[in-house]
């Protein structure tokens, strides 16, 4: 019987091949064989074979198979991209990455191919909404093993121990930079579980809590990260930040609506939102209605990722024959003097002959914001302007409109839920447009040239 069951092992163990005669039969053999072999021979024949549990548990799996199996392997371990785009089908949300990441830290507890998976994530998450969300980017270093990539001494630390999952940490950190993130007491402990304390990852996040609250409030003009998505709302926050003057006023003159024409065609009237400050509006009651005023855009400007465009009302810059030296006022601002008259001492390293480029743009009277930046839309501004700029009667007006948008429409579409941006220019020819009691001269300026620089 000791002979049965040792044969039995061996052809568990592998190594006798398999063979279709069943058991009854191998023991009648054994029966009817001499017995003149000693106990001691057996033992010392068996002493090679020392096999554990699980490698008698193992099953048996053809040569040919496994041959095929490693082969799949090596054309492509895990598709990582197609892991998100399979669990998120129907909408791409922070529960849906969530999940993505569960399911990868649940099918292996080994984590093989975190690494290739923390990229594919990194690369996803603008798609997903969560690129500023610091809970996602601590469950992302959640993926790494723990106490694995610790050096246990300092030579390992020295010589960069785990150089490639330390790179990928120090890639989820610099994400984090790009868009603003500050990590908190959680991401530390991560750290220091995952990579130790004196490691590349580590001294990452050092330099992050030490810059970031120094820079955080350096802006003296922050955007907030949620844009209005009204246009209106939108038009009017730009314009308030273009404005350098506090007291400048900004005015909706027409909300964008849906009208009905007589012959009852439905149309889409524009928004226009302008802005105009008291100091413009002097002067602009002191211009010389001689000399034209120009209506010149758009011109844009970038919100985050948002365009927006602006239209400016400016004249050229006055000659000098016709300038005049207003008389300083001291008594104009009590705070700070608006002028400084100091009768200093020269050194002899001192230059007194300085270059410096003075260049007048001239005057800007005014700006607007519109969706459809068309003539007959920047002529009715003009038109409502003449209300608090009765002048705006007597001066001629031209236009000298770019075509700015067409160039940058490619890029405004990338955001286009938080975007807007005029239209080109149409054919006004069959429009019939409310006159005015006051209209203004207005000429078309047909060469367009190119929109001089303005400081914002």
């Amino acid at each position: 019987m000791k002979c049965i069951r040792c044969l039995l092992r061996l052809r568990g163990l592998g190594v006798l091949p398999p063979s279709a005669r069943p058991v009854h039969q191998y023991a009648a053999l054994l029966r009817s064989a001499p017995t003149s072999i000693p106990t001691p021979v057996l033992s010392k024949v068996l002493r090679h074979f020392h096999g554990s549990p699980a490698c008698a548990k193992r099953q048996l799996v053809p040569t040919d198979f496994e041959e095929q199996s490693d082969g799949k392997k090596d054309k492509s371990v895990i598709a990582h991209d197609d892991l998100f785009e399979r669990v998120a089908k129907e909408a791409k949300t922070k529960a849906t990455f969530n999940k993505v990441i569960d399911v990868f830290t649940k099918r292996d507890i080994r984590r093989r191919g975190h690494v290739e998976f923390i990229y594919a994530a990194l690369k996803k998450m603008p798609e997903f909404g969560v690129e500023r969300d610091l809970v996602v980017y601590n469950k992302l270093l959640d993926v790494f093993p723990k106490e694995v990539f610790v050096p246990r001494n300092f030579i390992q630390r020295m010589f960069n121990h785990y150089p490639r999952q330390q790179e990928c940490g120090v890639q989820i950190l610099e994400q984090m930079e790009n868009y603003g993130i500050m990590p908190n007491v959680e991401t530390k402990v991560l750290l220091v579980q995952i990579f130790g304390e004196k490691t590349h990852p580590m001294r990452k996040y050092q330099r992050l809590m030490y810059w970031f609250p120094r820079f955080k409030h350096v802006n003296p003009f922050p955007i907030p990260h949620q844009l209005p998505e009204d246009p209106v709302d939108l038009a009017r926050f730009s314009l308030t930040r273009i404005a350098s003057d506090l007291d400048a006023k900004v005015t909706v003159y027409q909300i964008p609506c849906t009208d009905i024409t007589e012959m009852g065609e439905e149309i889409t009237l524009p928004h226009i939102v302008g802005i105009q400050s008291p100091d413009q509006i002097e002067l602009l009651a002191k211009h010389n209605p001689t000399r034209p005023v120009f209506v010149e855009g758009p011109f844009p400007l970038w919100l985050r990722k948002t365009c927006v465009y602006y239209y400016i009302l400016r004249a050229d810059p006055l000659p000098p024959e016709e300038k005049m030296e207003v008389p300083y006022d001291p008594e104009r601002c009590f705070d700070y003097p608006l002028q400084l008259n100091l009768d200093l001492d020269r050194d002899l390293g001192d230059e007194e002959n300085f270059d410096v480029e003075d260049l007048d743009e001239g005057p800007v009277f005014a700006m607007c914001m519109t969706n459809q930046g068309d003539q007959a839309t920047l002529n009715q501004w003009i038109s409502n302007l003449q209300q608090a700029n009765p002048i705006l009667g007597h001066i001629p007006t031209l236009f000298r409109l770019d075509a700015g948008p067409r160039e940058l429409q490619g890029v405004a579409d990338i955001d286009a839920g938080h975007g807007y941006r005029p239209h080109p220019e149409t054919d006004t020819k069959g429009r019939e447009e409310p006159q005015p009691e006051q209209e203004p001269d207005i000429i078309i300026e047909e060469e367009p040239r190119q929109s001089r620089g303005m400081k914002q």
